[in-house]
């Protein structure tokens, strides 16, 4: 008797578990402040008034709110034809990091694949901002109309060299 007493209790168990008896997931709100997932989209191509709409909307948005306004910059700023401008918001919109894990680590895109090994990203070495300024302003794209003295920002290499571990930068110069 005590089996089949013991096998009840286990059925009625059973019985008891199913979508029901789950708890209901809370439900989080979260203020996104700002996103940055290449930052040379908001800090080069848009004006200073336009980051608050692009930090509150995610990526889906980006191709309609702020394409013509990156595209404006790339023929008014640094004088670029349609294909340069159209080139530049397709490789940087919608404004995302993508990690392509099935990608060959000897391969680069370009962009944001070219930088960190082809993997997306970037390692702390990395000119970002002259990779941008020299699609922007540079012979990659288009040879013609170019800007040289603009590809770079002057920027030397670190003072100070990068630790072997986490966090990986080295203590801040203090005054």
């Amino acid at each position: 008797m005590k089996p089949i007493h013991a096998g009840l209790v286990g059925l009625a168990l059973l019985a008891g578990c199913n979508n029901d008896n789950v708890m209901a997931a809370t439900e989080r709100a979260y203020n996104q402040i700002q996103r940055l997932g290449n930052p040379l989209v908001s800090e080069v191509f848009l004006a200073k008034r336009s980051h608050p709409v692009h930090g509150a909307t995610g990526p889906a948005q980006d191709v309609a709110l702020i394409s013509a306004e990156l595209k404006a910059f790339v023929a008014n700023v640094a004088g670029r034809n349609a294909t340069v401008q159209n080139t530049l918001a397709a490789v940087l919109l919608p404004d995302e990091l993508i990690i392509q894990t099935d990608k060959d680590a000897a391969s680069a895109g370009w962009l944001s694949w070219a930088l960190a090994n082809g993997w997306g990203g970037r390692k702390l070495t990395d000119g970002v901002v002259d990779a941008g300024l020299s699609a922007i302003f540079g012979s990659l794209l288009d040879p013609s109309n170019t800007s040289p003295g603009l590809t770079t920002d002057n920027v030397a290499a670190n003072d100070v060299a990068f630790d072997g571990t986490f966090p990986y930068l080295a203590a801040p110069h203090l005054p």
